[in-house]
């Protein structure tokens, strides 16, 4: 086995010292290969059973760190050999590392099929394609490259360090969507000076490290949001189109970061170890540019496919005449945390993994994440301002573009991401990294999405297409392949799997509507905020009550708090209100709500409002809790029905008349009854002595001691 550890120090965060992650490289010809590549799809396994009988098996979950192989990446680096001898269906053999004898003949395809499986499990192993790697080596005489960085973008001599930097290419387009080349030239050399002082000024964790760093000073400038500018350009990013723009940009990068190097080498000297590679780094040179030769002229502005080819020239020309300060100029990094700082929506050279997107926090929580290029893009096709709002409250509320307002079908791919609706195809990430990769120096880090149902036979085809188009490494990510999963696509409709005994929080999204009522109940005055599910009923309550601070508002917070929290899992407001209203504690009395006269509690009032609002007639009629219109219907409807008393107008005046007169008409609520049986269930306890009261008209009386609740 060859392999390198590229990072082997430790990393303190948290409290918590963790072993820094490690990229293990097996060569294809290894007699262990087929035993280690399925290492970590067993520990998957391992993890998804444990995960499904109920132990935490989350990013930051104790069980996690003792799983073994979780915080390694694992790759295998193939020849064009063995890439050829798969294409024919031909057998392969396995040697021993220091002797080079054969171990064990298998058969290509069927070593192909493991790694494809394992990567269709776990998404480990990827792919390193080992024979191109080393042709676009620009150091070959001091050694060959044998592995990388755990991200696969830094590929170079071993016992050596790349300085990373990043530039947020939505920096570079104005309003209309055009590149501001001088900007982004200027950009690139401030920034690769910049690398190129601090790498003498660095410390290093090992003395080969620091001295290999400095005799080749490798380098690794870099770019994120290519994902953005394409959709700000209204440009799908799985297109000719978009894949020219990034060959260019690209192009642009390297080209404008060597020439630099070359002008630095013309002041300070060129890296140490310039001399004896110096045909094989010029040759390197030339295919870059050659690779320039390849980008679709009609695809992208002049000036920028132009502005490429002649920093190329001029890199070329600089770099024969006072060679390179450095061996390496550039690489595509992940720019997973730093894209968040430099407010980036996508990362790297990826496309948006979702348009809206929960990111799981490591310690616990999410976090959303929400496209911010989308109205760019709208205005980018021609839509006007209170379209594009329209569009984005769409996406908002269903994670989607299809569907949505004023929005054409043929301009659904610009708003296409990883994941969603509509995923890119796994062959447009791969296509997109070809674009790139004659490009850049080192190697490019990416995943490659694939949707949950891809086959084994599919990852086993972009292996193969990888090698076709000439990229240095893949790495294949199935959705929901791996226990715990980072970033998901946040849809409007979440899949609820419901388990036997366990119940589920249902959460109010981050926007809701709301109502707030004022109340006073006897000499307590406060508010009640209902927040709603969008057109699906009550799921949370605020209380406000008295002066802030006091005994009674704290309690009632925390009262709200557990009544929302009831609602979130399911528990019925019927189920509330039939326990709550009819509680005696002060403060009550008499209030200002004309449905509701008299409160036992403030308890009892807030459910007497909130079923009044939120419950139909029919279940509230069963609870006591009626308005006054309701109580006025049924008096009505008794009257005319001659099935008792009601309430009527006298005989002297009609309504009609009353109504010219523009008088107006009071009924006496304490003629009026109440619908059979609820007056009975609506009635309080005795103040003196807590016995049931009994209805006496409109207020009620105890039958025990006498008192009344206050009006008869």
């Amino acid at each position: 086995m060859r392999g390198a550890d590229a990072s082997a120090g430790t990393i303190k965060s948290g409290g918590k010292t963790r072993r820094a992650a490690k990229m293990v490289i097996l060569d294809v010809d290894h007699p262990d290969v087929r035993d280690f590549i399925w290492c970590k799809a067993v520990e998957e396994r391992k993890a998804r059973v444990l995960r499904d009988a109920g132990f935490d098996m989350d990013l930051d979950g104790k069980d996690a760190y003792s799983m073994q192989y979780q915080n390694a990446n694992n790759s295998v680096r193939v020849t064009d050999e063995f890439m050829k001898a798969y294409q024919e269906d031909r057998d392969w053999k396995l040697k021993a590392v220091l002797t080079g004898e054969t171990q064990e003949t298998v058969r290509a395809r069927d070593l192909m099929r493991e790694m494809a499986q394992a990567a269709w499990e776990c998404a480990d192993p990827g792919m390193q394609y080992d024979t191109i790697i080393n042709d676009w080596h620009t150091c070959p005489a001091s050694g060959r490259i044998n592995a990388s960085n755990p991200c696969s973008e830094y590929m170079h001599l071993d016992n050596s360090a790349c300085n990373l930097a990043s530039l947020n290419l939505m920096k570079f387009i104005d309003d209309e969507g055009s590149f501001d080349i001088p900007a982004f030239r200027h950009a690139v050399q401030v920034v690769f000076t910049a690398q190129e002082i601090i790498v003498g000024n660095s410390s290093y964790p090992t003395e080969k490290i620091e001295r290999n760093a400095k005799a080749f000073r490798q380098l690794g400038l870099g770019y994120a949001n290519l994902g953005a500018l394409l959709m700000a350009r209204g440009l799908p990013y799985d297109s000719d189109g978009g894949r020219a723009w990034a060959g260019a940009i690209t192009a642009l990068m390297t080209g404008e970061a060597y020439r630099t190097s070359a002008g630095i080498a013309q002041h300070t000297g060129p890296f140490a170890g310039y001399a004896s590679n110096r045909d094989a780094m010029l040759r390197v040179m030339r295919k870059h540019r050659a690779a320039a030769d390849t980008i679709d002229p009609e695809l992208v502005p002049e000036g920028l496919l132009q502005a490429a080819k002649r920093s190329w020239d001029e890199a070329i020309a600089l770099g024969e005449e006072h060679g390179y300060r450095n061996a390496q100029a550039t690489v595509l990094a992940p720019t997973g945390t730093i894209s968040f700082l430099m407010d980036c929506d996508t990362t790297g050279i990826e496309p948006d993994l979702a348009l809206v997107k929960s990111k799981k926090l490591v310690g616990g929580g999410t976090m959303q994440i929400v496209n911010q290029t989308v109205p760019r893009a709208l205005r980018r096709l021609g839509h006007d301002e209170a379209q594009a709002q329209a569009v984005v409250a769409y996406i908002a509320e269903h994670n989607t573009v299809a569907g949505a307002p004023f929005l054409k079908e043929e301009h659904y791919p610009v708003f296409d991401c990883s994941m969603g609706d509509r995923p890119i195809h796994y062959m447009g990430h791969v296509r997109m990294m070809a674009a790139a990769q004659p490009f850049i120096s080192g190697a490019i880090s990416k995943t490659i999405n694939m949707p949950e149902h891809a086959t084994v036979e599919e990852v086993e085809q972009m292996f193969l297409e990888g090698w076709k188009l000439g990229l240095k490494a893949v790495a294949i990510y199935r959705d929901n392949c791996k226990v715990a999963q980072p970033l998901a696509a946040t849809k409007k409709k979440e899949l609820v799997v419901e388990l036997p005994g366990q119940p589920l929080r249902r959460r109010l999204p981050a926007s809701r509507p709301a109502r707030t009522f004022s109340f006073a109940v006897g000499d307590a005055e406060g508010y009640i905020t209902a927040g709603e599910y969008p057109n699906d009923g009550i799921g949370e309550i605020f209380l406000k009550v008295s002066k802030q601070g006091s005994t009674l508002s704290g309690v009632m917070d925390a009262f709200a708090i557990a009544v929302s929290i009831g609602l979130q899992y399911g528990v019925p407001l019927e189920s509330f209100v039939s326990k709550f209203i009819n509680m005696r504690f002060e403060p009550s009395g008499i209030t200002k709500d004309p449905d509701i006269r008299f409160a036992s509690s403030l308890v009892d009032y807030v459910f007497r409002r909130l079923a009044i609002e939120y419950l139909p007639a029919d279940k509230r009629g069963g609870l006591g809790v009626q308005t006054v219109e309701e109580r006025q219907e049924y008096a009505n409807e008794h009257a005319n029905g001659g099935g008792g008393t009601g309430a009527t107008a006298p005989a002297s005046a009609s309504a009609e008349q009353k109504e010219a007169k523009g008088q107006i008409e009071l009924i006496d609520l304490s003629t009026v009854p109440a619908a059979p049986g609820t007056k009975e269930l609506d009635a309080p306890l005795c103040y003196s002595c807590g016995s049931k009261m009994q209805p006496a008209g409109s207020c009620y009386v105890c039958d025990t001691c006498g008192s009344t609740s206050g009006c008869s």
